[in-house]
């Protein structure tokens, strides 16, 4: 379970870096902003500061679709060695008889 879960965390980290980057770039926010911007949208909240530019706006919609991805990713990540446990808990052997 641990690699699973260091594995969620470095998409994670990497999808911040990426967009935090994006913030950065296209709406030239602080990295602070660009942070809690990147982090509110990862955590399906959605943007905090109002976008100003059409490469800004492009970006959020793009980047809100990838985190809806992230999202299902990382729930998967953390639920597929509990549900294998749990079939060796319940014998499960799979496949047709």
């Amino acid at each position: 379970m641990a690699d699973h879960v260091a594995l969620a965390a470095v998409l994670v980290g990497v999808s911040l870096v990426v967009g935090m980057w994006g913030y950065e770039h296209y709406e030239h926010l602080p990295w602070r902003d660009a942070f809690l911007n990147t982090a509110m949208l990862l955590g399906g909240m959605g943007p905090v500061d109002p976008l100003r530019s059409n490469g800004g706006k492009l970006f959020a919609g793009v980047f809100a679709l990838y985190s809806g991805v992230v999202f299902l990713v990382v729930a998967g990540l953390f639920l597929v060695p509990v549900i294998h446990r749990i079939a060796h808990l319940f014998h499960f052997e799979g496949g047709p008889r």
